[in-house]
């Protein structure tokens, strides 16, 4: 396709960067993310420029830019967090450190837009008449709407020429546009699918301002895999390494599709941390799918037991993982004779799960390093030995394609399970310390809701700017039974983004106890603890699924967490919904269902307390590790 109807994307490192081409994606628009460093000759030929967000801060020494003559040229340009504070600087506007803002926010757009009071002798504070095309960017959408916000910088002036068209209540200027020139910016990120008219907004910039007509829908994307894998492949077979979850199935369908079947051979390794019933709906599925012939199950527990023993790091949990999975895969092509030269090593691997290691380039923070992403598989992947078909996609795309294939709903529809599997919701730690209180300023706001709360030890993984955190988390009680989930979400916003040593909030349903008496314990990987949390998630499982609630909670973890009141420990459950994996919001389930559940998990021995984890992601990642 020729670049003047293409947009072109420059990665600053954000999190969604490739988001954005995949939402340019659904409105058959055609882009390419490219470097930074591009000359600006190079993008002259683009319909429009989309500068992604990104982890840093504009002001910081080594923080990364464009070419400044980029805004010279007579392209349209959409600044998205840091990409929007990145143009608001380049243009003379000012940005500073923000106390942070992540998650749901209230966006208020107008019809006439006020500028932030000008940078210091630039000009006079005046209001600015939005011209026809700042008011394009939000045609169609209403004046309040949700977005959804992950940054701890923030425009705080803009030079003449700029106007503010949306603020929120910590945000005053959500965002710009130039008042004669197509340069807009937005603090907020439109490219997810928590941001209510985020395609809408996306729509207004490709169509009307960028001027790419609607060339109609995308066709079927299983052909192209196919030959894509075809031609990956050539000469060649696939040793596949299958979870058993929706990706690495429907990777290996279409690799069973594309090649001949004595060119695809898979392997399922049973790492005993498996939940309930895994393998067992492994070999069902398989059947279905006529590859049943086509597996190898090991069991490796033991391997995994003896290496994780003693580890308490989630990223070394991680890392170990991915190691283990490569070395196992040697040995079974050993076992059976496979020549390592004319076998490639397949995997399920999602695009969310390349993003969260640290991404292909570099530019992107580590918030999470996948099992298939640890220093092994990049070195096999730099070796051309690796075959990826659903690389460039997200979960909600994979779930689609599955259908395509004729897959069956149970399976395609199937919750989310990590490769690591139960080793990153054990969560493990060496010292042993209690909570701690939270400010009289902040516990003050909790009593007028009706909550206590406290800041409590365990580290937990979180996102936040775009990049990881990994701080605490504060437990809440309240003094009634009847949760009210509008509070909640208010709550949890306001406690992380006003506590900078949290990036989590969880609330006490099951155990009358009282917070002030938890206490953080030691405690590693065992196979005790492990059963325990298999049970639990069992119990959780089932209840949804007896409710018939499983089609409509996207995800639900269950995490068994070193929090002890009387000797025991306590169970978090993190039921969330979501499209791609790549922001979540926590799932509103009834409170009679929550108390059926926690009941249940607290007749289990060792089980003191139940929590609820009330995050949406950012500023929390949907796994707590």
């Amino acid at each position: 396709m020729a670049s003047n109807r293409r947009i072109a994307i420059i990665d600053l490192g954000g999190q969604y960067c490739h988001l954005i081409a995949r939402r340019l994606r659904d409105l058959a628009v055609d882009s390419e993310i490219l470097p930074p460093g591009i000359p600006a000759e190079a993008l002259s030929p683009y319909a429009g420029l989309i500068l992604s967000g990104g982890p840093q801060s504009v002001y910081d020494a080594n923080a990364v830019t464009i070419d400044e003559s980029v805004l010279r040229l007579d392209v349209p340009i959409l600044g998205i967090c840091y990409g929007h504070q990145l143009l608001a600087k380049l243009l003379g506007g000012e940005v500073t450190r923000h106390d942070g803002e992540y998650g749901f926010a209230q966006l208020k757009t107008s019809t006439l837009a006020s500028p932030l009071p000008p940078v210091s002798g630039t000009g006079t504070n005046k209001s600015w008449r939005r011209t026809d095309s700042a008011d394009s960017l939000f045609r169609g959408t209403p004046l309040m709407q949700q977005v959804w916000m992950s940054h701890s910088d923030a425009v705080r002036a803009l030079p003449p020429g700029l106007v503010t068209l949306a603020t929120t209540d910590r945000c005053t200027c959500a965002a710009f546009a130039h008042s004669s020139k197509p340069l807009f910016g937005l603090q907020f990120h439109p490219e997810v699918a928590h941001t209510e008219y985020g395609a809408k907004i996306l729509e207004n910039f490709v169509r009307s301002i960028c001027r790419i007509a609607d060339s109609g829908t995308a066709t079927s994307r299983v052909p192209a895999l196919c030959e894509r894998i075809q031609r990956a492949a050539t000469g060649k077979s696939v040793f596949f390494l299958v979870s058993g979850g929706v990706d690495s199935t429907v990777a290996f369908a279409l690799c069973g599709m594309a090649l001949p079947k004595e060119r695809v051979l898979g392997l399922y390794v049973d790492t005993g941390l498996m939940r309930q019933g895994e393998t067992d709906e492994l070999r069902v599925n398989l059947a279905q799918l006529g590859l049943a012939d086509r597996i190898r199950i090991q069991d490796a527990s033991e391997d995994f037991f003896k290496a994780l023993n003693g580890k308490i790091d989630p990223e070394e949990k991680r890392q170990i993982i991915g190691r283990l999975f490569v070395e196992i895969q040697a040995q079974a092509m050993h076992q059976l004779s496979i020549d390592p030269d004319h076998w490639l090593l397949g995997q399920g691997t999602i695009y969310p799960d390349t993003i969260e290691s640290g991404g292909d380039t570099g530019r992107a923070a580590v918030i999470k390093t996948h099992h298939n992403r640890c220093d092994e598989i990049r070195e096999l992947i730099r070796q051309g030995k690796v075959i990826e078909p659903l690389a460039e996609f997200y979960k909600d795309e994979v779930r689609a394609l599955g259908r395509e294939l004729g897959l069956s709903a149970h399976l395609t529809n199937r919750s989310p399970f990590p490769g690591p599997g139960l080793a990153i919701r054990c969560l493990c730690t060496h010292a042993e310390r209690p909570g701690a209180p939270l400010s009289q300023e902040i516990a003050a706001s909790l009593a007028e809701d009706g909550f206590e709360g406290v800041l409590l030890p365990v580290r937990t993984v979180g996102v936040q700017g775009d990049a990881r955190t990994y701080r605490m988390v504060v437990a809440l009680k309240q003094k009634d039974d009847d949760i009210d989930y509008s509070i909640l979400r208010r709550l949890s916003s306001a406690l992380c983004n006003q506590n900078a040593a949290a990036n989590r909030v969880m609330l006490l349903i099951g155990g009358n106890h009282s917070l002030t008496d938890a206490r953080i314990v030691s405690a590693t990987i065992t196979r005790e603890r492990l059963a325990l949390l298999r049970q639990a998630d069992f119990i959780a499982r089932s209840e949804i699924e007896h409710a018939s609630l499983a089609g409509t909670v996207w995800q639900f973890p269950v995490v068994l967490a070193p929090i002890a009141f009387q000797g025991g420990e306590s169970i978090i459950l993190r039921p969330v919904n979501s499209v791609d994996g790549m922001t979540a919001s926590f799932a509103s389930l009834p409170t009679q269902l929550l108390g059926t559940i926690s009941g249940n998990i607290l007749k289990l021995p060792g089980v003191d307390a139940v929590f609820l984890d009330v995050t949406n992601k950012p500023p929390a990642t949907i796994e707590w590790e």
